[in-house]
């Protein structure tokens, strides 16, 4: 009986995992110093082609159990190609379980990933490129043990 080698394995797994047909754009901003200054906005641009597609639009948050809050406040600013603001909203994510203190997110090791939704089935009126910023409105300037934040666009789900 042949064997597979460990990298045909591998890439099988890699493509089997790697395939998501509803993202359309998925990007984080690293803080590699493990913490996010309040005045260091994680900005993405992303690419819509179908307009008649509703999206949704999420959050993604990676941190350690040694964050000092049980919640984040996160201010977003959706902008088309022009500048012109089309969404903005402060959101309270919360990242960990407010009776247990267990983080919220998946977690491997010490390091927790959590997706939240923002913006569900939002409907962009013209396909081009948009722009998206994320600011932490936290009472604190730095917050320690937050490692990335992120964004990504989804098709939404037909119902």
């Amino acid at each position: 009986m042949k064997r597979f080698p460990a990298w045909v394995l591998a890439c099988f797994i890699f493509i089997v995992i790697g395939c998501d047909n509803n993202r359309v754009f998925e990007d984080k901003k690293d803080f590699p110093e493990k913490y996010w200054v309040f005045n260091n906005p994680a900005d993405f641009e992303f690419e819509i082609d179908d307009t008649e597609q509703a999206y949704n639009l999420l959050f993604n948050i990676r941190n350690t159990p040694k964050y000092q809050y049980q919640n984040i406040y996160l201010q977003y600013y959706l902008e088309d190609s022009t500048g012109r603001l089309l969404s903005s909203e402060l959101k309270n994510i919360l990242l960990f379980n407010t009776k247990t203190g267990v983080p919220l997110g998946k977690g491997l090791g010490d390091i927790f990933d959590l997706e939240r939704t923002f913006l569900e089935n939002y409907s962009f009126e013209k396909a081009g490129k948009y722009k998206l910023r994320i600011d932490q409105f936290m009472r604190q300037d730095s917050l320690p043990e937050i490692l990335s934040v992120g964004l990504r666009v989804e098709r939404a789900k037909e119902k």
